[in-house]
């Protein structure tokens, strides 16, 4: 125990002790003013051990994380990077909701063409004439200070599989000094990764996705009650898979093998349990050649069906819908891989993955897990991170073993 520590709990020990021989040495009643009074020193010493003893946790969880703690901000207070303009009133009408957006769109820059936004193509081509065995990129439309260890993981397992590979970041937040030093430890390491600032104008042009974002700049389309970005994300992946090709993926994905023998690839999410024919698919990962003509009507179908209140319309149904009409047409080539490719564990047992074994049964559980993921049909573990993203990673789970198994930088992580 620190010094620190022994001080405050010598504190809180003295108080206590001075409060209860108080009231054993008065036989008066005391007025409720005096009991305020005390109740507001408890009180008060009590909310300053909290901030003490989370501001040492926070410090803890953001120096344990496996790679140099100077790569991941970590803030205590509250500042303008939380304001989000892409997020809309709770429980609005449309009528109210399209009026404050109307309000927020001059301090969208991610709707607009800026300086930096506007060398977006030029440096995409020049990261890409670097060489890549394999191209894919990740999307993070969120404060840089948010790309956790988790999001990490993701790029860490990726060239862990593609040490040839090139990831790029489409991101504005990422795309600063704070951004870099998240990537410096991959970068030092000769990885051929980085992080640029989207041309959402340019990415649409001479798109059917064109005319959708001229309705969404100008106010007169309803972008729904669902956070813009979501859609947004599911937009811009599907503009930078028809404009470069490679692939991508989501930020909650282990990378478990390479994909280099993919080509124009959809991972079905879920089979029907009497045909056996998939019933869902999902846009978490997929990989298509430039100018694909079902990347093209993915993209029309966004335009034409956008729906932004309903979560996943624009997304994992949008790719189902497209490619139920599709299938068995001619000249589309698409493979649909089986759910254990990029969905082997389902949302609803995500979290048996991070629980440590507690018997023997559990410990040959995990490793046929691990040999199940590791040495069969699965490419990547979708983590499902709204499930996840509060779990521990406990020691000796299953996520462990693949982590530390799956990645470069990390080495052991446990949190």
């Amino acid at each position: 125990m620190n010094s620190s520590s022994s001080i405050s709990m010598m504190r809180s020990k003295q108080i206590s002790r001075k409060i209860f021989e108080y009231k054993l040495k008065s036989r008066n009643p005391k007025s409720p003013f005096f009991y305020a009074i005390i109740f507001a020193i408890v009180f008060i010493f009590c909310y300053v051990q909290s901030k003490y003893s989370n501001s040492r946790i926070r410090y803890f969880n953001s120096t344990n994380h496996g790679t140099d703690s100077s790569t991941f901000e970590v803030s205590t207070a509250v500042d303008s990077e939380n304001y989000d303009p892409l997020i809309p009133p709770a429980n609005a009408s449309r009528q109210v909701r399209m009026a404050w957006f109307r309000t927020q769109i001059p301090k969208l820059e991610l709707l607009h063409s800026t300086p930096l936004s506007q060398q977006f193509h030029d440096r995409v081509t020049g990261f890409l004439n670097k060489g890549c065995s394999v191209l894919f990129h990740i999307i993070w439309f969120s404060p840089a200070k948010y790309f956790g260890i988790r999001e990490f993981l993701t790029m860490d397992t990726f060239f862990k599989s593609h040490p040839d590979g090139c990831l790029i970041v489409v991101s504005r937040s990422m795309d600063t000094e704070s951004g870099y030093a998240i990537l410096k430890p991959l970068i030092d390491r000769g990885f051929k990764v980085g992080a640029i600032t989207p041309d959402m104008p340019f990415l649409v042009k001479d798109t059917p996705a064109e005319p959708w974002l001229e309705l969404i700049k100008s106010g007169n389309r309803d972008p729904g009650d669902i956070p813009l970005s979501q859609n947004l994300s599911n937009l811009v992946r599907l503009a930078m898979l028809y404009k470069y090709g490679g692939g991508y993926m989501d930020t909650d994905i282990i990378v478990l093998k390479d994909f280099l023998e993919l080509r124009n690839a959809l991972g079905a999410q879920s089979l029907d349990s009497t045909t056996k024919h998939w019933n869902r698919l999902n846009n978490a990962v997929m990989m298509f050649d430039i100018n694909h003509p079902v990347v093209w009507e993915f993209l029309q179908e966004f335009a034409t069906t956008f729906n932004g209140n309903k979560w996943g319309n624009n997304g994992p149904y949008l790719v189902s819908r497209v490619m139920a009409r599709l299938e068995g047409a001619e000249g589309h080539n698409i493979t649909i891989l089986p759910p254990k490719a990029f969905y082997p564990v389902d949302w609803i047992g995500i979290g048996k993955l991070y629980k440590k074994p507690e018997d023997e049964w559990e410990s040959r559980w995990v490793e046929s897990q691990i040999d199940e993921l590791s040495n069969g049909e699965s490419y990547v573990v979708h983590l499902w991170n709204k499930r996840s993203k509060n779990l521990d990673i406990e020691e000796g789970s299953v996520m462990e073993r693949l982590v530390s198994t799956h990645c470069v930088v990390c080495g052991s992580i446990t949190t």
